[in-house]
């Protein structure tokens, strides 16, 4: 597999394939939510799901690359010959200390595996620093929303792995959620609640 570098002005993908969801429980999380041992559960609907969309190499996917969901599905994409781009919150050492490393260090090692597949771009390098009074998660996902729709609207699939309810933090899976339903109506919502 080689790194995504298909110009956006020169190739038009099929179809936007948008992803967001659960990271893996830390050790110390007290209300289970996306426990280890339903990893392979969660791959298996993620694989699943991409089938269906008959996902392949005329298809773009996007995420930010967190541990949990969206190395299962960057993984699955790039097993089916999908381009890749992680656009994350943080410069990239940032981001892999608060959003892969939580989940254990081998984690951190798929993660580099992926790595050399996919164009991965940081909201400060592009966007600059956030305003104080926004959140770098929430303009996060905007950026994935904006960017996955710029290929046209009807091309977007959004793909959710989550237990629908409200996040730890602004700007999680809820969130992404949210802004897609107010934009597109195309998702693929993997219930959690219901998967374990």
């Amino acid at each position: 597999m080689n790194q995504f570098r298909k110009p956006k002005g020169q190739w038009r993908p099929r179809q936007v394939l948008l992803f967001s969801g659960h990271m893996i429980d830390a050790p110390d999380r007290n209300q289970p939510r996306f426990p280890p041992d339903k990893e392979v559960v969660a791959a298996q609907k993620i694989a699943e799901t991409l089938d269906k969309l008959e996902a392949g190499p005329e298809d773009l996917a996007m995420t930010q690359g967190a541990c949990g969901g969206d190395i299962l599905f960057a993984e699955a994409c790039l097993q089916r010959g999908v381009g890749l781009i992680l656009l994350q919150p943080f410069d990239e050492p940032l981001f892999i200390e608060k959003s892969v490393l939580p989940c254990g260090e081998s984690w951190r090692n798929r993660y580099y595996k992926i790595k050399p597949h996919a164009r991965i771009e940081s909201a400060p390098a592009v966007q600059g620093a956030p305003p104080e009074d926004v959140n770098p998660y929430e303009r996060c996902n905007r950026w994935l929303l904006d960017s996955a729709m710029a290929y046209s609207t009807e091309k977007v699939h959004f793909i959710c792995l989550w237990n629908g309810e409200g996040g730890d933090a602004p700007g999680g899976t809820a969130h992404m959620f949210r802004e897609v339903n107010e934009k597109t109506g195309q998702v693929y919502w993997l219930n959690t609640r219901e998967l374990w």
